[in-house]
């Protein structure tokens, strides 16, 4: 299912490769990351993780393959990554949206401690959706202690 993605199926090797290129590419940035979710024992990829910092500010993206939805491998994934984010004595908020319908995600964010801080109205375009920016759901997790 790709409703929620940010971008439409690939129907060929090509776009996808260069995409992929691109990702790797933009990798050699301290400021970004990105990893490939595989399972053990035949590490075919099932998912992807893209994360950027951004000053005191951390922020993550994920997609999952729908047959590994409910089974926790995107909070298992992501927990380390909320660690190490915490452990930067720089970074002070970890944050990621999803689209209002998307509960699938919205859960998965509650998992890992984040709270919804509210609506980004008009905020984000999902092509398979619709071509107009869509609500989503911010949520975010601040260091402990910090001053609000």
């Amino acid at each position: 299912m790709t409703k929620f993605l940010s971008w439409k199926p690939y129907h060929e090797v090509e776009p996808l490769r260069r995409f992929l290129a691109n990702v790797v590419a933009e990798c050699d940035s301290p400021l970004r990351a990105a990893w490939v979710i595989t399972l053990k024992p035949d590490d075919h990829a099932v998912g992807m993780i893209d994360s950027r910092v951004d000053g005191h500010r951390f922020n993550f993206g994920y997609v999952l393959a729908r047959r590994c939805w409910g089974c926790g491998y995107m909070v298992e994934a992501l927990q380390p990554l909320m660690d190490w984010a915490f452990a930067q004595r720089e970074i002070h908020r970890v944050w990621a949206f999803c689209d209002v319908d998307n509960r699938g995600s919205a859960r998965v964010l509650e998992k890992l401690g984040m709270q919804e801080e509210g609506i980004l109205r008009q905020w984000f375009v999902h092509p398979n959706i619709s071509p107009l920016p869509r609500d989503c759901r911010c949520y975010s997790r601040v260091r402990a202690g910090a001053v609000s």
